[in-house]
């Protein structure tokens, strides 16, 4: 027996959830997120690092992302983890914080000042030199060097329009049970600013990878609605 589903498309969820719901269920939600994040607390060094990272535009994980890229590596005892997005690095220090304590995060970035601020936080952090492989260039140029089904994870937080081929490239890097993740899994589903937006090349990109994870059957995944949201998915290849 199939079921009905009234629910509108993923364009009109928000007024339908307001014309049904009322706007107080918005604002519940709205004060639910809030309060994941202030439970994802930050410890000194995380906090200056992600105002730093803030100033020199970076955009650093919000806690709560934070905390779920900890759980996810601590969860499956990460020992080699690639990131892709370097950034201020305090997306690599919640990977690092999960990791068992002999792994090495291997994290890529274009932006060389961005790794050079990396390193010093991985070092203010308390994070010995080897426990990190900064490796400057373009993702889809270095991610072809790196050895088939030799890593834990991946975590995605780069160029949005080149998702999809990220997306490609970690699947080959994951061993057997690792588990990919893309940040900002959730601006593609943002379509209030029209159709602009939705033609924007990386939504495009967001949610074209989105799709590949959903329909591949060797994938396990689960969407968090936190940050910008994280879409997670263990590989059973």
């Amino acid at each position: 027996m199939t079921l009905r589903d009234d629910r509108p498309p993923i364009r009109e969820y928000h007024a339908w959830i307001r014309h049904t719901c009322g706007e107080a269920v918005i604002a519940s939600r709205d004060d639910t997120l809030a309060y994941i994040e202030q439970y994802a607390e930050e410890d000194e060094a995380l906090v200056s690092i992600r105002q730093q990272g803030q100033r020199w535009d970076t955009h650093p994980v919000s806690p709560a992302t934070g905390a779920a890229l900890r759980f996810l590596t601590a969860a499956i005892g990460a020992r080699a983890v690639v990131e892709i997005g370097t950034g201020c690095g305090s997306s690599g220090i919640w990977l690092l914080r999960g990791m068992r304590p002999e792994g090495i995060l291997t994290t890529v970035d274009v932006e060389p000042e961005y790794q050079e601020f990396a390193r010093d936080a991985y070092q203010r952090a308390g994070f010995a030199a080897n426990r990190s492989r900064l490796i400057h260039g373009r993702a889809l140029d270095v991610l072809p060097r790196l050895r088939d089904a030799a890593y834990d994870m991946v975590f995605l937080d780069a160029d949005r329009a080149e998702y999809a081929a990220y997306l490609t490239e970690a699947l080959r890097l994951l061993r057997d049970g690792g588990i990919v993740v893309l940040n900002n899994a959730l601006e593609a589903g943002n379509l209030n600013d029209g159709p602009l937006r939705v033609s924007d090349p990386a939504n495009t990109a967001i949610r074209e990878a989105g799709r590949l994870v959903r329909e591949d059957e060797a994938l396990v995944p689960l969407l968090l609605p936190i940050g910008a949201g994280l879409l997670a998915a263990i590989s059973s290849r």
